[in-house]
């Protein structure tokens, strides 16, 4: 047998089986084989009418309640403008001084001459110790030093007379030196004695405790009659300095180079802090130093910025958000952050044509690749593939694809005359460019239609269109289909 008449007999077979099938599917069916040969004939024609139709049924599955209409978005103009280059960072507020006021002498607190949490100054007298016990040291030191002043007095008057009975030769050498090893003794002695009286006169200034530095007092470590020891570790009280204020916070190594290009011409770069959740600015400062190494394990370097912290605003060991702006960008294309999307072939943005673009007089969008700048919180800079006046989608953009049709709300200014730059993707619509090129064939086939109604009519007659038109619908369906977010 041939092979011909074996694909025959085969595939009558296989029909034989396929009716065997249907016949008892019929049995256990109601309305019999009536309703089953009912039932494919509708799925095989929902099957064709898919495949002929595949691009419409995207296009009412993207449009405005389905129904395919022109989808409302929000806009806005590209702005020329500046831009700040800002480095973000994480930052603690560190006090330029911290003072643990600690007793420099032993003794029982007598009285405090503060409250907590009390600005003070520095000098400002804050505890008392008993004096007593240091007061009478220093008496007696200074007795010592009196009496052994007039000692040195009576030695110095036996030298003189030393001296002249030497002259006169009526003394000998030994006691004249004797008499001057006794006042140079003496006067060590006085020397030792001032000495101890000066000792004692700063012991007892210790028992007036004082704050070294101008600042907030923080909470007692000691209450009144509690005996202290000199240089306990507790201390009496922290006395922290809040005006000024410093804030430490960290870069990347990258960064730095930018940052010493400026500070190296001389340049004051102004630091912002903001709370924790970056929403309320606590305070404006200047950058004060760059630290002189890198930390290797994390390649980051430390700079310390200053705040004059005269609202308190900048709390010690607070958590900050730090906000460097290491350069101002002048004349740049500038477009709300809301208006950039991201796809598989990077950054781009969704320009608004004016109505002459589309078949039906409408306004369209096209997708336009964008270089992007710098980002200023909500304000991006377009480097590349935008220029200023253009309008833009902010809003319903997860919605768009390249040349869908959309509503502008009324009351915003659309600059319908900005050209797109030189070399700028999407500057005509795709939708825009298959009617331009299949109007010869929109004329023949689907006469005085517009808009929609001659775009499903070029499908219709997909199968005699010319094979420039045809390449022209496919290549505005891909581009429909993966031209979204």
């Amino acid at each position: 047998m041939s092979s011909r008449g074996s694909e025959k007999s085969r595939f009558e077979a296989t029909f034989d089986q396929a009716g065997a099938y249907a016949g008892r599917a019929a049995r256990w069916m109601p309305g019999g084989a009536l309703a089953l040969w009912t039932l494919l004939g509708l799925i095989l024609l929902g099957l064709l009418l898919w495949a002929i139709h595949p691009g419409e049924q995207v296009q009412r599955a993207g449009g405005r309640g389905g129904f395919g209409g022109p989808m409302p978005v929000g806009v806005t103009q590209a702005v020329k403008g500046d831009i700040d280059v800002k480095l973000n960072a994480l930052g603690t507020v560190t006090p330029l001084a911290t003072v643990t006021v600690r007793p420099q002498v032993s003794g029982q607190i007598l009285r405090f001459n503060f409250t907590e949490g009390q600005m003070v100054k520095a000098g400002d007298l804050l505890a008392e110790i008993d004096p007593r016990t240091f007061r009478a040291a220093y008496d007696q030191a200074k007795g010592q030093l009196e009496r052994d002043k007039a000692t040195l007095a009576n030695a110095q008057l036996d030298l003189k007379r030393q001296q002249d009975l030497f002259k006169a030769q009526a003394t000998s050498q030994q006691a004249l030196a004797t008499q001057q090893a006794l006042v140079r003794s003496t006067a060590a002695t006085v020397k030792s004695d001032q000495a101890a009286a000066e000792s004692a006169a700063i012991n007892l200034g210790y028992t007036r405790v004082t704050s070294p530095v101008a600042g907030r007092a923080g909470l007692r470590q000691v209450d009144v009659g509690n005996l202290v020891q000199a240089g306990q570790a507790n201390g009496i009280v922290v006395v922290t300095q809040l005006s000024p204020m410093s804030v430490m916070f960290s870069l990347p190594e990258d960064n730095i180079s930018d940052v010493m290009a400026r500070v190296g011409q001389g340049a004051t770069l102004t630091v912002e802090a903001y709370d924790r959740g970056q929403t309320v600015k606590l305070a404006t400062g200047t950058l004060a130093t760059v630290d002189n190494v890198i930390d290797p394990t994390t390649g980051t370097v430390k700079l310390r910025a200053m705040f004059d912290n005269a609202d308190g605003k900048l709390f010690p060991n607070q958590f900050v958000n730090v906000r460097l702006l290491v350069n101002t960008l002048k004349g740049q294309t500038v477009v709300p952050a809301s208006a950039i999307e991201r796809g598989a072939q990077g950054a781009f943005v969704y320009v608004v044509q004016k109505g002459a673009d589309s078949s039906s007089g409408g306004d369209t969008v096209a997708m336009r690749q964008v270089a992007l700048g710098a980002q200023d919180d909500d304000r991006v800079a377009i480097a590349k593939g935008l220029n200023p006046g253009e309008t833009v989608v902010t809003d319903g953009a997860d919605r768009l694809r390249d040349g869908a049709e959309v509503v502008i709300p009324k009351g915003t200014k659309v600059n319908a005359s900005a050209t797109a730059p030189a070399g700028a993707g999407g500057g005509t619509s795709a939708r825009a460019q298959m009617m331009k090129i299949c109007a010869a064939d929109a004329a023949k086939f689907c006469g005085d239609s517009q808009g929609r109604e001659r775009g499903m009519c070029l499908r219709e007659h997909r199968d005699e269109l010319s094979d420039a038109c045809r390449t022209a619908m496919s290549k505005m369906r891909h581009r429909g289909g993966g031209g979204g977010q």
